[in-house]
């Protein structure tokens, strides 16, 4: 039985530098796994690959909602039904509930709504469980053990203040957060140390990396999009709402919130025109 050590990474300077401690502890047994979650700058894809080839092997995996809006599928044809739903929307609703092939949108798609900061759904269903399920069950098989490593720092918020360096958890798995205890400098002097660039957004005023934008991100990393990506910022907003109106259909139907026609006019062209939008910025 051996002691595999997996390391999440995100493209973030935390994430990065956990990874060079690694590797400076010629700590056995690394994996390191990347979760594209299909809403990720370009550049930080393309650091993804940099990191890959002057620190080594990255396993990427990518989260799949197709059984969950298969399911989905099943309860607009079966309960809608049932509850006198016309056969109109519902035959427009089946044709438009099918996977993107991108992961956020399909989860979107799945939940009916856009994740939040009250609604954090988005980095257990997009990280953790494809982690889990895709990492780590086939290394349980294999009869090995997980160590967790992540890239969480104290001093970035209340709750992770409480957080212990070391945690057993009720999965079978290890959770080891070796730079707990860095600051910031700390984090980009290893970077300097090994002569590993940070994520080159980090410079256009970004104070997070991973999804773009993040939900929580602050109000002066809103206003560098916004200044420097203005039109990635544009297509977004507008394939948000031609989506939310795509999402609200199940809820707004019962409601009778919609009428027939604006409920097909949307799912009619509200997926077309989302992924259009999409497609063309990111």
């Amino acid at each position: 039985m051996k002691d595999i050590n997996v390391i999440s990474i995100s493209g973030g300077k935390d994430s990065a530098a956990m990874w060079l401690l690694a590797l400076e502890r010629d700590t056995p047994n690394l994996k390191v796994v990347f979760s594209d979650v299909g809403h990720e700058h370009p550049e930080t894809y393309e650091y993804i690959d940099y990191l890959e080839k002057e620190l080594g092997p990255i396993t990427r995996i990518k989260p799949d909602f197709s059984q969950q809006i298969l399911r989905k599928r099943e309860v607009v044809d079966t309960k809608w039904r049932k509850e006198g739903v016309s056969e109109r929307i519902i035959q427009q609703a089946l044709e438009v509930l099918h996977p993107t092939g991108n992961p956020f949108l399909d989860l979107c798609m799945w939940k009916g709504r856009f994740p939040s900061t009250m609604a954090r759904f988005c980095t257990v269903e997009l990280k953790v469980r494809p982690m889990f399920d895709q990492v780590y069950v086939p290394i349980f098989e294999g009869g090995n053990q997980v160590i967790s490593w992540q890239g969480i720092r104290a001093n970035e918020s209340l709750s992770q203040s409480k957080m212990a360096e070391t945690e057993e958890t009720p999965e079978g798995y290890t959770i080891y957060r070796p730079i707990l205890n860095w600051d910031v400098y700390e984090v980009f002097k290893q970077h300097d140390k090994h002569g590993i660039k940070p994520n080159p957004l980090y410079k256009q005023g970004m104070g997070r990396v991973g999804c773009m934008p993040c939900i929580n991100s602050k109000k002066e990393e809103l206003y560098e999009i916004a200044r420097r990506f203005l039109k990635k910022l544009r297509g977004w907003n507008a394939g948000k709402k031609l989506f939310q109106k795509l999402l609200s259909v199940d809820q707004q139907h019962s409601l009778l919130v919609m009428t027939e026609d604006m409920v097909s006019m949307t799912l009619l062209n509200g997926r077309k025109q989302l992924m259009a939008e999409y497609n063309t910025t990111f």
